[in-house]
């Protein structure tokens, strides 16, 4: 099994300095490679540089430039390389299946943010000393690190990745052969429907309330962008006080997105530890969250009818808040290790549909949706809350999916 294992690093004034030159440097690395990969194709015949043709000539840049690029790893140099061929790799592979192509950009330093060393000893080193004992990690160019190890790394360490979050420094772990924590069974089988009213119900009629972390820091974002927006933008990140309300905005937005992973994971491993198989929704957050199409009005050029979007926008607001797709994803991984079955099911109609495992007649008509709380069937009269039906109706779609499997 592969494991990824985050930590925060307390690095020194002193390393600190060296981690952001580390990133400056990478970070100009990158676009210097995308702008010789630009220029070979407009002005060189249309010639394509792939990334074996950059990569043989870092010995030579960090030869003419060893304060900036000699002094880092070469691996780490070579991945961040790899990391603008995949870009490529994915721009020639969106214009083929005719998606928006989306051109490799240049990268901000207050953009670049990883640095990653493929393998474990090649200009990095991870100390694998016992759980209790203070751990700390090697870096090229900037030293033995401190790391805050909150709970044991098992398996092997595979690639090292530093990565910065506003003002904090953190290392990831890529581990494989991670043995799985595989839990004692209960024989409990559920399902889950998720919303923005509740977060989530299950198949047997609990409520997880949906905490809206945005919410709490609703007015204080709204004082920090308004602070933000007044600077005028030719003075924008060349002033301390811009800089200084942009870190503001930042941290806001970092402290909403701790909240809600921590929520996700708790969430998560709640339902992992008590069931063992669990059903849910095969939701498209991208889809849901598309903006309406606008409608032009036919009596008047240039001129548009109204499309809802105003109340699409808050709606958008709250399923993003809800942050689904990162709870599936983490559900997912957790039942992976513990050994449990997590089952996808066609959401299409859960909510419309009367429950059969509740004595309902199994019709299916949106009017049976009466507000967003409350459902009654149009033909046989059964009545419940609509999240619980739709959680009862992923629930007996999921039994369906393991008959045909079995």
């Amino acid at each position: 099994m592969i494991r990824a294992y985050k930590f925060l690093l307390r690095p020194t004034v002193r390393q600190a300095a060296a981690l952001g030159e580390m990133l400056r440097d990478h970070c100009s690395l990158y676009n210097a490679a995308l702008q010789e990969r630009r220029d070979a194709y407009r002005h060189v015949s249309k010639t394509s540089v792939r990334y074996g043709d950059q990569s043989a000539q870092l010995k030579e840049i960090r030869t003419f430039d060893p304060e900036r690029q000699g002094r880092w790893s070469f691996s780490s140099q070579q991945a961040t390389l790899r990391r603008l061929d995949k870009a490529f790799q994915a721009f020639f592979r969106r214009i083929k299946a005719g998606e928006k192509p989306g051109y490799p950009r240049f990268k901000g330093v207050g953009h670049f943010d990883t640095v990653t060393f493929p393998k474990d000893g090649d200009g990095c080193r991870w100390n694998s000393i016992p759980h209790g004992q203070q751990a700390r990690v090697r870096l090229q160019g900037v030293g033995h690190v401190r790391v805050h190890r909150h709970r044991p790394v098992q398996g092997r360490v595979k690639t090292i990745s530093v990565k910065r979050e506003g003002n904090r420094w953190f290392v990831i772990l890529a581990c494989d052969n991670v043995p799985g924590e595989d839990l004692p069974p209960t024989g409990a089988v559920i399902g889950i429907d998720m919303g923005i009213t509740h977060f989530l119900t299950t198949s047997a009629g609990e409520h997880t309330p949906n905490p809206r972390f945005l919410d709490t820091v609703a007015d204080e974002l709204a004082e920090a962008q308004r602070h933000l927006a007044t600077f005028p933008k030719r003075t924008r990140q060349r002033t301390k006080k811009h800089r200084a309300a942009a870190r503001r905005v930042a941290k806001l937005h970092a402290k909403v997105r701790r909240q809600r992973l921590y929520f996700h994971h708790k969430t998560a491993r709640a339902l992992v530890t008590d069931n063992d198989v669990i059903a849910h929704e095969r939701l498209s957050t991208a889809r849901m969250t598309k903006s309406p199409a606008p409608r032009p009005d036919p009596d008047q050029d240039n001129a548009f009818l109204p499309n809802g979007a105003a109340a699409k926008a808050g709606l958008n607001k709250r399923i993003l808040d809800a942050g689904w797709g990162q709870f599936i994803a983490i559900l997912a991984n957790k039942a992976e290790s513990a050994s449990r079955l997590v089952i996808p099911v066609d959401p299409r109609n859960t909510s419309r549909t009367c429950p059969l495992s509740l004595g309902g007649c199994g019709h299916v008509d949106g009017r049976s949706r009466v507000t967003q709380a409350k459902f009654q069937c149009t033909e046989c009269g059964f009545t419940a809350n609509a999240d619980h039906v739709g959680a009862l109706n992923i629930l007996d779609r999921a039994g369906l999916v393991l008959c045909t499997v079995a």
